[in-house]
């Protein structure tokens, strides 16, 4: 699944979130606790905002680089990746979980390069494997080889219940990364809600196929959802076809409105789009 070509995208994306959106995606809400007498410990790119004291004017004076001292005491970003593995995500041509994987080894990658706390969280109605927090590239083959291990299932999407559980589970509060479909039987609402209610910065990143927002299918046909097994025939005509197409554009616009009401990053991608494509996408909108 992550082959040598895979980690020179990852790297070559990494360098790039550097020069395109100077980590603001990464480093927004990061916390400083920068005083006198703590020990230096690295750089990072200057974000409008950031402390002017902290800049190291050497760096300025030789190079023109405005960068930032880091040091020991400064809270790093605890970058949390909550990852759909219902079985709805198993579904399409190119398959949306692999897809969804992809994208969170990117995400993942470009945290621990900029040396923030990533863990990844897979649920479908409830959480179903964990991988704790880490820190650093070097743990990247361990970060690949648990997304590869990951097998969609369940009878059901729940984020709702899952968001509560990953409350209580979290450490501390931090960015939360949701990778999924967003096709939950209860809806998006209520789980996203239940994260900004306990102090989590979410983002949604939404994942269809082409297939699911414009299905050619006519005639007699049989249906079968592939969580609660339910099936039904249905007979497929052009009528029924665009109102489906219809039902669908007004629920992408609905998570679309939802997000820009609390002021939530929101990126929607189909699995034939290159996954670097959509972390670029991403990159400069956020820049």
């Amino acid at each position: 699944m992550f082959d040598s070509e895979f980690l020179k995208r990852l790297e070559y994306l990494s360098l790039l979130s550097k020069r395109v959106f100077k980590g603001q995606l990464l480093a927004q809400r990061r916390s400083k606790q920068l005083g006198g007498g703590v020990e230096f410990a690295d750089h990072r790119d200057y974000l409008h905002g950031d402390d002017l004291r902290y800049l190291d004017w050497n760096v300025y004076a030789r190079h023109g680089d405005l960068l930032l001292k880091r040091f020991q005491e400064e809270q790093d970003l605890h970058v949390y990746l909550l990852l759909d593995a219902s079985e709805s995500m198993n579904t399409g041509e190119p398959n949306k979980f692999l897809f969804a994987r992809q994208i969170a080894a990117a995400l993942a990658y470009i945290a621990l390069a900029d040396l923030d706390r990533v863990s990844i969280v897979a649920y479908d109605d409830k959480i179903v494997d964990t991988l704790p927090l880490m820190r650093g590239k070097d743990n990247v083959l361990a970060l690949l080889r648990f997304l590869d291990q990951l097998k969609t299932g369940g009878k059901k999407t729940d984020l709702a219940a899952v968001a509560s559980e990953f409350g209580r589970r979290a450490p501390r509060t931090g960015m939360v990364l949701i990778i999924s479909d967003l096709f939950d039987q209860a809806g998006f609402r209520d789980g996203i809600d239940r994260l900004r209610h306990q102090r989590f910065d979410p983002h949604v990143i939404q994942i269809h196929t082409q297939q699911e927002a414009q299905p050619t299918l006519l005639g007699d046909v049989e249906f079968e959802d592939v969580e609660s097994h339910q099936r039904r025939k249905v007979t497929v005509t052009e009528r029924k076809l665009e109102e489906y197409k219809t039902l669908f554009a007004n629920f992408n616009e609905d998570i679309q409105r939802y997000c820009r009401t609390y002021g939530l990053s929101h990126t929607r991608a189909t699995t034939d789009v290159p996954f670097d494509a959509v972390l670029l996408k991403m990159m400069r909108a956020t820049a």
